[in-house]
């Protein structure tokens, strides 16, 4: 029987409110649009066809995915530009051939000249042009080469001069940007990310190279830079569904979380004045993002069935593989959530919460009650 209300459904189960994921998309589209820079949005804790076609329009055509799995799936969904925004691995250019013979462009990243090499080495040997760009570590210290480094333009010649590559520009991502705690850190990283990727560029046009894409991109720098100068595109990817986390960092409010986790209360502990739902470590995450954070929601935050915030308080305090823990905070009582009351969960960590699920229910906050189901949609998961 096909589900027809939130009541229908098995739990845990993923939903999705549609009405705040198409508030979400203007907000990022505006703020991209206010500094004239084209978005892509990086699809990798949505993983979905139908997210994407809401993401998708005239003037948003390409994305961005972490896994080749990913790549395949919206290329067989007739999307035609996306970029790989992890540092390729030789042994996976002939994945990445196969995905161009069905018709699609697949940007690739490096930061390394020897991979540039084996790229170039490969002319001939695979019946393809790659597309690469040079990732630019602006500070995050995990991938990529320093702006400033001669490496940046030892890479860029390697692949300028290789027959089988058009080199296609820089990249970086301030993925440190979440450790911001106020408007005026996030401005200062944004503007941190744009010149550590423009100076990049300029180093490599200094070469005498093209560098025609420049590519910065996170959700808190994305929605806060003060301008984006030499910029060509922002990526951005948690913005579409936010969370918690997102939420105390200033990238989005705790009214714009699209993304719930479904539950059931299924045991209560008078004795220790808490209940314990059947969303666990695996339903939820263990990702513990607001740890540091004075706020901390622990591994969720309850809302009731419509979605509305039960209290700021009253949250998961502890995850077994299928048991969230849950104590009662001051205002609510146990006999108000009986054993089999539905709640909704809001993640801490929305990307690794997603990934344990084949699917979302829609719902529409804008339509009705916000508890009937619109719309299935699938999600694409593995590597």
């Amino acid at each position: 029987m096909t589900p027809k209300t939130l009541y229908d459904l098995p739990t845990p189960s993923l939903v999705l409110d549609r009405a705040k994921l198409a508030r979400n998309l203007r907000r990022m589209a505006d703020a991209c649009a206010r500094n004239g820079v084209a978005l892509r949005p990086h699809l990798k804790t949505a993983k979905s066809i139908d997210v994407a076609r809401m993401v998708l329009n005239d003037e948003t055509q390409g994305i961005a995915v972490s896994t080749l799995c990913e790549a395949e799936y919206f290329a067989s969904h007739g999307i035609r530009d996306i970029q790989y925004a992890v540092c390729i691995t030789p042994d996976k250019l002939e994945r990445v051939a196969a995905i161009q013979a069905g018709g699609a462009k697949v940007a690739l990243i490096t930061d390394n000249a020897g991979v540039a090499r084996a790229i170039a080495d490969a002319n001939g040997r695979i019946d393809t042009t790659f597309y690469v760009q040079i990732e630019i570590d602006c500070g995050e210290n995990r991938t990529g080469v320093l702006p400033d480094s001669d490496q940046v333009t030892e890479i860029a010649r390697i692949l300028d001069a290789a027959p089988n590559v058009d080199f296609d520009g820089v990249m970086t991502h301030a993925g440190h940007s979440y450790g911001c705690r106020s408007l005026e850190e996030i401005e200062a990283l944004a503007e941190t990310e744009r010149l550590a990727a423009v100076t990049a560029a300029e180093a490599v046009r200094a070469a005498g190279i093209d560098c025609r894409t420049v590519s910065i991109g996170s959700t808190p720098t994305a929605l806060h830079a003060r301008h984006l100068d030499g910029v060509t595109e922002a990526r951005a990817g948690v913005y579409m569904f936010g969370d918690v986390f997102q939420a105390q960092i200033l990238s989005c409010t705790l009214d714009d979380l699209a993304i719930s986790v479904l539950t059931d209360v299924s045991s209560h502990r008078p004795d220790l004045n808490h209940l314990t739902v059947d969303a666990g470590a695996l339903a939820l995450s263990k990702d513990r993002s607001t740890e540091n954070v004075s706020n901390d929601v622990g591994f969720g935050l309850v809302g009731d069935i419509a979605g509305k915030i039960v209290a700021p308080q009253l949250i998961v305090t502890r995850v077994y593989q299928e048991h969230g823990l849950v104590p009662m905070c001051e205002g609510q009582r146990l006999e108000d959530y009986p054993i089999g009351r539905r709640l909704r969960i809001y993640p801490n960590h929305v990307c690794m919460t997603v990934a344990m699920y084949d699917r979302y229910y829609v719902v529409d906050s804008d339509e009705g009650n916000g508890t009937d189901i619109v719309a299935v949609w699938s999600r694409v998961n593995g590597w």
